[in-house]
């Protein structure tokens, strides 16, 4: 059966909220900056490594299932079930999926959320964190200004992120999530600590386990980092537009797989709580793959789906609005 329900109401569009308050700025600023920046170091190392010789298969392969777990973490736990309630589980499996999108070191949670709330709320707006196209001129100028902004500027800068209390506050109600969000840094150990354990079970050596650690831990954290930022930047610049959002959310094939189904943006901002992503047959997305996995195994249930008379009816507004 198909399961339709409203978005996530947030915030009336008239009053975006306010900043976090200035006490803990310069504290996040300086760890965004640990965490974006150290990894880009580490990629050169482990590339000059993998030059002479140091890359092996079990190194690849710790950093495949590393990089799919936090992945589907991000994805499927702090996106489509914290922020847009796609589909329901029990607090086990939330908390769970909470610590798994932790282990990507994106931030906690409830923080994360928060910003995706509001940036679906201001899309492409003023109050959009992290909009390619709002103040930032015009020409090429202002397109590489505004793409450098929505993919990481927006981070370092910190001045329209959400505000908690406003946008999560059902989170902020959760015991399990805001446990997850408080032990933020634990997960993140967690998240460092898997890779080298399975490198050193793999290889039987200490080496083993630092060389997956390296590229289980640093590489894979760069590039599902830069998998996640190229959403927020190339999928509201870059590919098609089927559905009429009132924003430049756009469908990135390439990128489909890569972000684990997240790059049918223009799909998504025309069905936010859609637990799929990808709406046609061809349109891969794996996490919608693990959602459906869940559900058949009895791990998650109300999962929304839209039905093809939704489909059509906002096809039908999209033509609408492009007639003469």
């Amino acid at each position: 059966m198909a399961i339709d329900v409203a978005p996530v109401q947030d915030a009336p569009a008239s009053a975006p909220a306010a900043a976090p308050p200035p006490g803990g700025s310069t504290v996040d600023a300086v760890a965004n900056v640990i965490v974006t920046v150290v990894p880009v170091g580490l990629v050169g190392f482990a590339a000059w490594q993998a030059w002479g010789g140091a890359l092996h298969w079990p190194d690849l392969v710790v950093m495949a299932i590393a990089y799919l777990l936090t992945g589907l973490g991000i994805t499927v736990g702090f996106h489509r079930l914290f922020t847009h309630r796609s589909f329901k589980t029990s607090p086990a499996m939330r908390g769970v999926l909470a610590a798994m999108g932790s282990a990507a070191v994106e931030g906690p949670v409830i923080e994360w959320v928060a910003n995706h709330r509001k940036h679906h709320r201001f899309s492409d707006q003023h109050g959009d964190p992290h909009s390619p196209h709002v103040d930032h001129g015009s020409g090429w100028r202002g397109a590489l200004t505004g793409l450098y902004h929505a993919h990481i500027g927006w981070i370092f800068g910190g001045g329209a992120l959400a505000d908690e209390q406003h946008y999560a506050k059902d989170l902020l109600a959760d015991p399990v999530v805001r446990f997850v969000d408080r032990t933020f840094l634990l997960w993140v150990a967690v998240g460092l600590a898997v890779p080298f354990g399975l490198g050193v079970a793999i290889t039987g050596t200490v080496i083993g386990g630092l060389t997956a650690l390296l590229w289980g831990g640093a590489v894979r954290m760069f590039f599902l980092h830069h998998a996640t930022f190229s959403i927020n930047s190339l999928c509201h610049f870059f590919g098609r537009r089927r559905f009429e959002t009132g924003d430049e959310s756009r469908n990135l094939t390439w990128l489909a797989l890569p972000t684990l189904g997240e790059a049918w943006h223009n799909n998504h901002h025309a069905f936010p709580t859609s637990a799929r992503h990808g709406l046609r047959w061809w349109q891969l997305d794996p996490s919608a793959w693990f959602i459906a996995l869940l559900q058949r195994l009895g791990l998650a249930w109300d999962v929304v789906r839209i039905s093809d008379e939704r489909e059509r009816a906002k096809l039908a507004t999209a033509e609408g609005t492009r007639a003469p």
